[in-house]
């Protein structure tokens, strides 16, 4: 019972943590299932989308303004690991862990020191509505009302010429150039885009807490990718409108997850085993079930 209660009490922040997340979740579906070109970037652009809306609220920007260049800054350290990915010939999870260990240094430079408060300062919540950061339900719309805009605006871009050539680039990159597209751009396009996103959530999450820190993206990757999966063995990814809400639905389904496991005693610190075994076993359960199906045949 005391589980139940506690489960209970979780649910509407883990319902707000899940809702954000499902941005990162978002950026980290976009290069591994629409590119096909697995990228580790969104590890680096969470915290650097935070630490750079933090030192520029500190220094007066409007938070608006503030979340725009962080969102922009994600898609140059995007960019940059599709061009070391592209141009030198580097394997894009290579590029990525070179991307992101650059980042760390540029956070620091950005704001002069590990972490920056934001206690006092406006943000981007309180310029919309003083009433939000007071309320989680109103926390819960807002970021569901974003993401509904970035999923019907995704649905929309992807079946333009250019949201068909990037889908036709992941689909097959060799036959690409023979179709007259620049596979280069859309590839940088793409990534530029995943890491916006993802960068967008830092600024976000540093708004809503109140701080910025350059640790602040750890664990971010596994836990999308982890959202991602769930997501899609809930609802499938066979259409386009399934593979943009799978980051969503499986964000939110994650987090809900991840309270009841706290509900039931364990550590905060325990969720990242959690989570990377969960990932483990969603990857390696197909290839034993295919494994032991072709040993039984073979017997």
């Amino acid at each position: 019972m005391e589980v139940l209660n506690t489960f209970y009490h979780l649910v509407p922040i883990t319902a707000v943590q899940g809702l954000l997340y499902a941005f990162v979740a978002m950026g980290v579906m976009i290069p591994f299932r629409l590119l096909n070109v697995p990228d580790l970037t969104a590890e680096g652009a969470f915290p650097l989308g935070g630490c750079l809306v933090a030192a520029l609220i500190a220094a007066g920007l409007h938070p608006f303004l503030g979340t725009l260049a962080a969102a922009g800054a994600g898609f140059l350290a995007g960019a940059v690991t599709a061009l070391i990915h592209l141009k030198f010939r580097v394997h894009s999870l290579l590029a990525g862990i070179l991307t992101i260990t650059m980042l760390w240094s540029v956070d620091l430079r950005v704001m002069g020191k590990p972490n920056t408060p934001l206690f006092g300062l406006p943000n981007l919540y309180d310029w919309i509505s003083p009433a939000i950061m007071q309320s989680l339900a109103l926390q819960g719309v807002l970021l569901l009302a974003a993401l509904v805009v970035l999923v019907l605006l995704l649905w929309w871009g992807l079946h333009t010429d250019v949201g068909l050539a990037l889908r036709g680039v992941g689909a097959n990159n060799q036959l690409a150039p023979a179709l007259a597209v620049n596979s280069t751009r859309y590839i940088v396009v793409g990534l530029g885009l995943a890491n916006a996103i993802t960068a967008a959530a830092g600024a976000l999450l540093a708004q809503s807490q109140g701080y910025g820190d350059v640790n602040m993206g750890f664990g971010m990757l596994i836990n999308g990718l982890a959202a991602l999966i769930i997501g899609e063995a809930l609802i499938g990814r066979r259409t386009l409108l399934r593979q943009l809400c799978a980051p969503v639905v499986g964000s939110l389904l994650y987090y809900q997850l991840s309270s009841l496991v706290l509900s039931f005693g364990l550590m905060p610190s325990d969720l990242k085993l959690v989570t990377g075994l969960f990932v483990l076993a969603t990857i390696g359960w197909p290839i034993l079930r295919g494994r032991a199906r072709a040993g039984s045949i073979a017997g």
